[in-house]
């Protein structure tokens, strides 16, 4: 199993979630629904935005960079997933392997990333909108787009190799649906602390300060709302505020539970419960974004319908409804 020169195994084996391996099919069903959705939501998102120019703003070029994000987030892990639910193919090689490790946690970072310049834009628009459109311009998008992605590239690159170092003369068999960065260094047979210190390290200082942002943003943006002398401004304001929100809670709170969950309660949280959990914070998000978006969102929502109707006969009349 293992290489005499620098102790790793050719291939892991994903067991996917221990001890409910009878009902693995009738898992893969909702996972496969989730992961579906998903493709077809984000994919109609980027369809939309890009397809019409009025939408060319920037609160939906970040919407549209984070339907791309999370389409690329969900595909890192779910393939593999349901084909460990549907064909038993546990095996993936070492290489492939870390290759997983870096992907998900540099969308997640990524992703991060994206939602924080999302609550400066609504924080610009809503406390600062007379330089809303200076501030915001093209360049500040791509410079904030390229921050995003050398900042994710920069801090989780480390992961891989931290791991790679690692020596796993014990047991290749990790007892996950995917691979995690935890997950993995857990079965080498040497000290991990730099690894676990690492990641409490990364997930304070990038994702857990763009939290903290995020949080501060909308606080600026609640006492800005509640000064507005239009209850309709206000109402109009708070909608926007709470798509945000709900996405925001969606996204950080299923991955800092799986986060904190291996570092801290992996011996008090049951492994089943643990890997479904950090199976949401792929599959969720991800699905329940074009859906939040896609509804509370009156412009979105137009065009996605005119583009539906667009060129597409209708017996009453000639209208589409």
């Amino acid at each position: 199993m293992s290489n005499s020169t620098d102790f790793h195994p050719d291939y892991f084996l994903l067991m996917g979630i221990p001890g409910l391996e009878d009902s693995h099919l009738l898992i893969s069903i909702p996972f496969s629904i989730m992961y579906v959705l998903s493709l077809l939501g984000n994919s109609a998102l980027v369809l939309v935005i890009s397809a019409n120019e009025s939408l060319h703003q920037p609160m939906y070029i970040f919407l549209m960079m984070l339907a791309t994000s999370d389409v690329l987030l969900s595909s890192t892990t779910v393939p593999k997933t349901l084909s460990i639910f549907w064909f038993a193919n546990h095996q993936i090689s070492f290489i492939g392997c870390l290759t997983e490790v870096f992907f998900v946690h540099f969308f997640f970072c990524t992703e991060s990333a994206i939602l924080l310049s999302m609550a400066y834009d609504r924080y610009c628009a809503i406390c600062h909108p007379l330089t809303y459109t200076t501030t915001l311009t093209n360049s500040f998008i791509q410079k904030t787009a390229m921050v995003a992605l050398f900042r994710s590239i920069f801090v989780i690159t480390p992961f891989a190799f931290l791991l790679h170092r690692l020596p796993f003369q014990r047991s290749n068999v990790i007892g996950h649906t995917y691979c995690e960065h935890m997950s993995v260094a857990r079965l080498a047979t040497s000290n991990i602390m730099v690894n676990v210190v690492y990641g409490l390290v990364i997930a304070a200082c990038s994702t857990g300060v763009d939290l903290v942002l995020i949080i501060i943003s909308y606080a600026a943006i609640i006492m800005a709302v509640l000064r507005l002398p239009s209850s309709e401004a206000r109402l109009k304001a708070f909608n926007t505020c709470v798509c945000h929100t709900c996405v925001i809670v969606l996204f950080y709170i299923p991955a800092f539970f799986s986060f904190i969950a291996h570092r801290v309660g992996h011996r008090h949280i049951s492994q089943q419960f643990h890997i479904i959990f950090a199976n949401l914070y792929v599959l969720v998000p991800p699905m329940m974004n074009p859906i939040i978006y896609g509804i509370k969102t009156r412009e979105i929502r137009q065009r996605a319908l005119a583009m539906l109707c667009r060129g597409t006969p209708n017996v009453f009349g000639g209208k589409c409804f």
